[in-house]
């Protein structure tokens, strides 16, 4: 993906905050806690910068479980979301590849679902110098799970109708990425499993949010999305549809020598 692609993917979700927010599926519990024992830290007084934190979905889980957390937002409609949506968190603006926060203060700095949209070149070092010795990077996404056969079948569907289809083949290859950008990491890769049960309506407007779509016409979108709904419904006839994902989980631990 070239720069200018990889950026008007990234600013797609501007125009598409407020639906974002709303449909977009969180994390469950367990993610947290496998983090924090990788970490050996707990998120609970922790000073957290979460990095590239869209309309705040993982900010607020971590905030709930205790934590201090600032924000890091390049977005425009995004960072007006999260502000809308937690109005006493720290919004500061600027992406992943500098982090406008003085070195040596972080427990955790977070990517949820925002790691590859960083230059891990500018983004590892970054992150190494914010950190505090035995601090944590951490990234994750949920991804579909291609191993449940409804999904894979999803899966080709879209591969073969939406030009900028993409692959998350990057969620898989992090650890060894910041192994490569930053000897000071000690890296850990782990995957989760997990389901949500939603109606199909918010299953496709969850579907419309991602990035590939969201770069489509108003109609190449719905036509897409209308073939969509039919196959859905052969599989899910009662309209609630299980969304199963894969979470792919990096924790980077900073060397505390």
């Amino acid at each position: 993906m070239t720069s200018l692609s990889q950026s008007a993917f990234a600013n797609s979700f501007n125009s598409l905050a407020s639906v974002y927010s709303a449909v977009r599926p969180h994390y469950p519990v367990e993610l947290f806690e496998r983090i924090e024992g990788i970490a050996k830290m707990s998120m609970r007084g922790a000073t957290i910068l979460d990095v590239g934190a869209g309309t705040g979905i993982a900010t607020r889980l971590m905030k709930d479980r205790g934590a201090t957390v600032i924000a890091l937002e390049p977005g425009d409609g995004m960072a007006l979301q999260l502000q809308a949506n937690h109005p006493a968190v720290p919004i500061l603006r600027g992406d992943g590849n500098y982090l406008p926060i003085g070195s040596n203060v972080m427990d955790f700095v977070t990517y949820a679902q925002a790691w590859h949209w960083t230059d891990s070149n500018k983004s590892v070092p970054e992150a190494e110098r914010v950190l505090r010795r035995g601090g944590a990077l951490s990234a994750w996404w949920n991804v579909p799970d291609s191993t449940v056969p409804w999904v894979a079948e999803q899966e080709e569907r879209l591969r073969a109708r939406l030009p900028s289809y993409h692959s998350f083949n990057v969620t898989r290859t992090a650890a060894e990425v910041i192994r490569s950008a930053s000897p000071a990491f000690s890296t850990t890769a782990v995957e989760l499993h997990w389901c949500r049960r939603v109606p199909i309506d918010l299953h496709l407007k969850n579907l419309s949010t991602l990035s590939y779509f969201a770069v489509l016409s108003r109609q190449e979108s719905e036509e897409i999305l209308a073939a969509e709904r039919k196959e859905i419904i052969s599989v899910f006839p009662d309209l609630i549809v299980e969304e199963s994902y894969r979470i792919d989980v990096t924790v980077a631990v900073k060397s505390g020598d």
